[in-house]
């Protein structure tokens, strides 16, 4: 498998001079952030992990051609404000994109995106076949998918594992039970907002006391803040096999 990390960053933590701090004005390409979001490649099946605001510039960026479906951790906007520039692979593909979340998240996605759900459809817009997804395991063109469930603050999020990699993104609680999901993996990859604590999101510390907890060979921190710091500095904090992921990211698992 191949883990393309096409954005890392928060709706925070956005390289915008209005911010006003080193981090989002710094010049290491390491340190400009898009919003969270993966492409994974799995036995010939790509899945995009949430289509943010920034799913046109990113999928222009990494060049990809082929996409078969979309899977939504969660309706927040951040993580689903890309859906309609679905609409290019709709036309390369010419079939409707396989689109995998949970009954609230739809419901989200059907508020937002009335057109596209609508029964009288305007020529062109996006061509979307939904998939009701929940705790339980399920499929995607043959690949085998295990939801992991967590909260972000008091909502409750899905992550996901497929074979031996994990993507846990807005998460600052996961279970007991639902850590057993977690074990035995070859490449984690979680959220780690900020150094200070914070209401929704692990930070730093914690993620690192759940990598610890969890022993992945490999993790790779993502959803990151300007608050987080440089990346070079943050890196130089990090444990042995813990890495700062970036935007364009590109992992063997």
């Amino acid at each position: 498998m191949k883990l393309t990390f096409l954005g890392t960053g928060t709706s925070q933590g956005m390289p915008v001079i209005a911010c006003g701090c080193d981090v989002c004005q710094s010049t290491d390409s390491l340190d400009q952030r898009l919003r969270a979001s993966a492409l994974l490649e799995a036995d010939g099946v790509n899945i995009v992990f949430d289509s943010g605001p920034d799913f046109r510039q990113q999928m222009l960026r990494e060049k990809v051609v082929k996409l078969d479906a979309i899977i939504f951790t969660h309706e927040h906007k951040d993580h689903t404000g890309g859906l309609d520039d679905i609409r290019a692979y709709n036309y390369i593909s010419s079939q409707a994109m396989d689109v995998y979340a949970e009954p609230r998240v739809q419901a989200s996605l059907r508020r937002e995106y009335g057109y596209i759900f609508a029964e009288m459809k305007y020529p062109g817009v996006p061509d979307v076949r939904l998939h009701t997804i929940s705790d339980q395991p399920f499929e995607v063109g043959g690949v085998q998918v295990t939801p992991v469930r967590v909260l972000h603050y008091k909502l409750p999020v899905l992550s996901f594992r497929i074979k031996d990699f994990a993507y846990i993104t807005d998460a600052n609680y996961i279970r007991e039970e639902e850590k057993l999901k977690l074990q035995n993996l070859e490449v984690l990859v979680v959220n780690a907002l900020r150094i200070e604590k914070h209401m929704s999101h692990f930070n730093l510390e914690e993620a690192l006391e759940l990598v610890a907890e969890l022993k992945p060979k490999r993790t790779y921190l993502t959803h990151i803040s300007h608050l987080l710091g440089f990346h070079k500095e943050v890196t130089e904090m990090l444990p042995e096999n813990v890495f700062l992921a970036y935007d364009g990211l590109k992992i063997e698992i």
